[in-house]
């Protein structure tokens, strides 16, 4: 078992939160999947393990992870919310073609929360950026 899903799992028994076998397994497939899933993504993923398990039964726990502060949901504009397990602090780069969501790190932009507090007088909590454009399997496959 991961470092990162046995202190995943350690933060929601100490928010007394039970560890049922879908919470573990639909907390594991969001450590492991790198590609930002929708609720019914990690329900098609995980209805083979668990045939009684419902997309609500998904979406109940996705909410228990987000508020224990374990998930991120990004919402883009009518796409369906995706989950990010959250690591550290990191950006978004989207496909415009296929709707692919990647990761990059940039540490600099934390000043983007000092510069804006200094000119506005504003007492920030987070900063959210999204980078659009076309993932490299869109742009070879237009070019045939």
């Amino acid at each position: 078992m991961s470092t990162q899903l046995k202190d995943a799992l350690e933060t929601l028994k100490e928010s007394g939160v039970r560890i049922t076998p879908q919470r573990h397994a639909i907390l594991e497939y969001l450590i492991q999947t790198m590609t930002h899933p929708t609720a019914d993504d990690i329900y098609k993923a995980l209805e083979g393990k668990f045939p009684n398990m419902s997309v609500a039964t998904v979406y109940n726990n996705l909410r228990v992870f987000r508020e224990a502060g374990l998930v991120k949901e990004l919402t883009y504009g009518d796409a369906s919310s995706r989950f990010d397990f959250v690591t550290t602090h990191h950006y978004h780069v989207i496909c415009e073609e296929c709707g692919k969501i990647v990761d990059f790190h940039y540490p600099g932009l934390n000043e983007v929360e000092d510069l804006a507090s200094h000119v506005t007088g504003f007492k920030i909590s987070h900063h959210r950026m999204e980078t659009y454009g076309t993932c490299p399997d869109c742009v070879k496959s237009t070019k045939h």
